[in-house]
This record gives C-alpha cells, structure tokens and sequence, in this order.
C-alpha cells in the first residue's frame, strides 16, 4: 500500500495514500468531532467542525472530504490549535442560537452527538447569536415516526440515508439562506409522502429531530387495565440490540434478561418470536415448493420486512404476485395468539392484547395495516421499538444488568435457530433453505449452514442442487440494492426461484428500532455484522437449528392448522398485498 509521511500534531506517521485527514488522525489515534460525517453515506464537509490546520495553507480545512494524497510528503496537520477549538465552539454556538433547547425532556438527552459536543466545548445554554429562530412545526402525520425541524441541525444525514441507502429520497433540504430546512416535496407530511417507514433515517440522525412515535403509554395503560391478558413477543434481533442500551457491548446475547425484565415490567405471558419465525418458515418454505412445482409467480419474494413490502407496493407493483403471501413473524404470532391460543386459554380474543418488541419502525406501519386481523381484532396492538423498551425499563426502575436469566413461556417460547437468524439478512433464505432441503430430498440435512447467503454484502446470490433440480437464490439489504436487483430481473438480465429482501442494510439487527450508535461508532465498527454474529452464535447454540424440528409448530398444526399451506392456515397466517401510489 502506498504511504505518505505526514506530521500530526508534531509526530511522524506513514498514512495509506487512499484516506481522508479525517482517517489519517484515527489512524494516529486522534478522534475529530463531526456532525454530519458518516462514512460512504455524507460525505460532504457541511457542518465544519472537523477543520484542522494544514501548515501552509491560507484556511482551516474540512478534515472528513480532504484527501491526504492532495497534501505534500511532510505536510503538517494540527488537530487541535486555539484557533481551530475557538472555531468548532463558534459552529456549536451558531448551531444552538437556532436549536430547541429543551434537552431535559428530549428522547435524545444523554444520547445527542451534538449534547456531547457541546458539553466538551463548553458550550452554554445561552448564546452570543441568539435572535431569531427558523419556524417550524411538528410532523407527526406518519405512523411510525415524528419529525422536529427546531431540534435538526441540518447535517442532511437523514436525505443521504434515504437517497443512498433507501433509494426512496421522499426528504431532502427545502427551501434556502435562514429558511433551509428538511421536508418533502411540496411541504407534504411524512404520512403523505411514499415513506416506506424504515425509520434508517432516525439511527443516523445526531439529534432529536427524529424519532419513533412513543407508544410506551399506551402498553403502560394495557398492563394496568385488569381486563386484558397482555402479552409480549421479542423479535430475533432484539436480544443482540436491547443489550447497548445498558452498557454491553455490540452484539451481546442478552435473552435471559430481556426476559427476566418484561416479567417485571408485568406482562402476563413472554413469548419468543423465533417460534412464529419458524412458523413462517413452515408456510413460506411450502409456499416455495408448490410455486416451484408449478413454475408459478417465480420468483418467490419474501415478505417479512414490512419496509420492504411497502416498498414492493409503491414502487414495483408489478412484482405483488411475487410476494409471499405469509405474513411476517409479527402477524402470525399475533394471529395465533388471538385465534389457537385464545381459544386454549379460554380468553375472548378482544381481551388479549399483543404487543411486538421489534427492531423496526416499520412494524407500527405494519400493525394497523387492516388486513392483518385474523381474529376480527388486529393481529397486533402495539409494535414498540428496542429503544422504547429500553425506555419502559428504565423508567420501571428495572436494574437490567442485575437481572438473573429466565426462560421464555410455554407454549410460544420455543425457536430453533433458524428462527433466530431470521435477523440477520440471509437469514430467512438459509431456515428457508434448511426447511426446503429436507422436504424436496426427503434425506436429513447433515450441514444446515447455508453460508454462501450469510454476510453484508448488499446483493448475494447462489445456486442449489436438490434432488437433480437447480434453486437459484438471491439475497439483497437495503432497498437501493433491492431495486437493483429488481431492475435485473426485470431486464432479463438475472433470474431467480427464490428472493430475500430486507428493507434495512443488514437486515434487522440494523432496523431503524435498533439502539441508536453515534457517526464516531458507526464509521469504524460495522454494527451490522456484530449484532449478526451474536446471532449465528445464539443459533450454533440452539439444540434444534430447523424450523421443522419446532415441536410446538407440530403441535399447533397438528391441533389447529392442519397441513401447512391448508385452507385454514391460509386463512389465520396468509395476508394479500395492495398497490399504492407514488408520492
């Protein structure tokens, strides 16, 4: 690799050729503040409070776009100069003349990138530029989440995670000079517009300005009302997300105290949604035979990710029939709660009330969608978000870390570990597959690793061999790699059997309900591939790693759905899909 010698902060390093200043000080094990930085996503050198000094050089330079291949061999770069802390102080102070300052009361207090860099810089609640403040109102017309311009510091992180990651682009700045602020089109609401409620915005924004549409009363309120049997399901990848939000590390396995502690928190019954993943896995797997027979509405698109769905709707009509017909863990869980298990528990279905712990902003969407009502009441009642239970413990005096591990209850409790990794992206293609292979064989698996579908890779494609006949497979995250694929199809270009598609890059474990990690985090750990290993490490250590192997899947069949694929299992798992218009 090529080098430069640069002098930073008064000591030599040789620095790879191909980086910024900004990665050429990490390497020297500097750390210089950004806002609106995020790596191969923002890019573009707007908030300025990474400048650094370049001897020679008649200004201060924007660390995060300058290329060190630009400087010459001996250049040097001063990170930390009177003259550079009194200008990012001076940003920080301009940035808050026109910022909401009730951080007391904030979703984002204790966890804003620009909280912390005013408290570093010392930067007080009153500033030397205070007037007049750009107006604003509350966006609150979508589902899923809330947008407040007086609290955005217009880094535009949210318009590149949209555009670059999405492939959506329904926000973007709006207007010029003092008036600049981020909105739709036509100043449109977010619930107007053809948001697929990824929520990818709200994790990258350094601030409060977006957030998820708290639902944590409205759980608090079920779990006091003494006519209602509450109860709780946990996505997979909760249980490697829940755990940052008090202090372990990324990717840490924490169910036995997720468990312990929604027991606290009073719900009646704690399920496992890896036991609906794996029941999903039971329709959708079957679902792929019977089209596959048939040569029917191929290739078979998975219909997990509400996001993605959504996204299918608005933007690819013309791929609907491709949808799986399955509802999403989500839903048959919610489903077979006030149907099978009402009817065991002896409980009037409107008296149960289901709430979903997800990582996605997308399962709120998801949950008032009127289809999805097996029972005649909605599958689910309330989808919270990781942060939102995290929100829930804290405020129950819950002392997480303190928290001996429980088990799951019974008869909802059990997943195997196809189930778990339903989290990570490849993760429905591989327990589909480990379902598939053993059905279309008719032999035992001996390896059920699928690996050629597992990693972060945006588009992932591989072909099977199954008794003579030859699966082929796609896998794509992120919804600018899944339109990719899907102008490939249909071009001709590429054919499948058989499509997973994930609305957030990485699949779940990166959902736009995940704990929220900072740009300083984010640029050099890939949270993604963390979570997911917490994942595969939770399915090698799983006793049954098949759906199929689900023996209280068998046992729901066997007393109350019949075949899968059968008529009343069509009728309680299996939803249809509605074309919407683009906004």
């Amino acid at each position: 690799m090529e080098t430069i010698n640069l002098k930073i902060n008064g000591k030599e390093y040789d620095i790879p050729k191909n980086v910024t200043i900004l990665e050429a000080c990490r390497i020297a094990g500097i750390e210089i503040p950004t806002l609106c930085y995020l790596k191969d996503i923002n890019e573009i050198g707007a908030c300025r409070m990474c400048v650094v000094e370049v001897k020679g050089a008649r200004s201060l330079m924007a660390a995060c776009v300058y290329p060190v291949d630009q400087l010459r061999p001996g250049s040097e770069i001063v990170t930390n100069s009177p003259a550079i802390m009194k200008d990012r102080r001076m940003t920080l102070e301009l940035l808050l003349s026109n910022h909401n300052r009730k951080c007391l009361s904030c979703v984002r207090s204790g966890s804003c990138e620009f909280q912390r860099l005013c408290q570093e810089y010392g930067v007080e609640d009153e500033s030397r530029f205070d007037g007049v403040k750009t107006e604003s109102e509350i966006d609150d017309s979508a589902v899923h989440m809330i947008r407040d311009n007086s609290k955005c510091i217009l880094c535009r992180r949210c318009t590149a995670a949209c555009q670059k990651l999405q492939s959506v682009a329904v926000i973007g700045p709006n207007a010029r000079g003092f008036k600049s602020h981020i909105g739709s089109a036509f100043e449109a609401g977010l619930g107007e517009v053809s948001c697929i409620s990824c929520g990818q915005c709200i994790t990258v924004c350094p601030t409060g300005a977006l957030h998820e549409k708290d639902q944590t009363a409205e759980v608090t309120a079920a779990l006091n009302d003494p006519e209602k049997f509450v109860v709780v399901q946990t996505a997979p990848s909760v249980r490697v997300g829940l755990g940052e939000e008090f202090g372990y590390p990324i990717g840490s396995v924490v169910t036995g105290k997720m468990v312990a502690a929604l027991r606290r928190l009073g719900f009646d019954k704690v399920f496992d949604t890896n036991f609906s993943a794996d029941l999903t896995i039971w329709e959708e797997a079957t679902e792929f035979i019977q089209r596959y027979t048939k040569k029917e509405n191929l290739p078979l698109i998975t219909s997990c990710s509400p996001g993605w769905v959504k996204f299918c709707e608005t933007y690819y009509p013309e791929f609907i029939d491709n949808l799986s017909t399955c509802k999403s863990p989500q839903g048959m869980f919610g489903a077979v709660a006030k149907t099978f298990y009402a009817e065991k528990m002896g409980i009037d279905p409107k008296n149960i009330f289901v709430v979903s712990i997800m990582p996605c902003t997308a399962k709120k969407f998801e949950a008032q969608r009127p289809e999805l009502s097996a029972s005649g009441y909605p599958d689910i009642d309330v989808a919270l978000t990781v942060r939102e239970l995290a929100r829930l413990i804290r405020k129950n005096g819950i002392l997480f870390n303190q928290l001996d591990d429980e088990e799951f209850d019974a008869p909802f409790g059990l997943g195997s570990g196809a189930g778990t990794i339903f989290g990570a992206t490849g993760g429905v293609m591989e327990a589909a597959l480990r379902f598939a292979a053993e059905k279309i064989t008719g032999t035992t698996l001996e390896n059920v690793d699928f690996v050629d579908v597992r990693g972060v890779k945006g588009i992932k494609e591989a072909e099977y061999t199954l008794n003579g006949n030859t699966i082929r497979v796609a896998v794509a995250s992120g919804l600018a790699n899944a339109k990719a694929l899907l102008e490939m199809v249909k071009s001709g270009e590429k054919s499948y059997d058989f499509i997973e598609v994930m609305a957030c890059p990485g699949g779940c474990v990166n959902g736009g309900g995940q704990p929220i990690q900072p740009a300083s985090v984010r640029n050099v750990i890939d949270i993604r591939a963390e979570r997911a290993k917490g994942l595969y490490a939770d399915d090698l250590n799983l006793p049954k790693r098949k759906s199929q192997d689900n023996e209280d899947c068998k046992t729901l069949y066997a007393e109350y759905l019949g075949e899968p694929g059968g008529e009343k299992a069509h009728h309680i798992l299996h939803t249809h899909y509605t074309k919407r218009e683009k906004y």
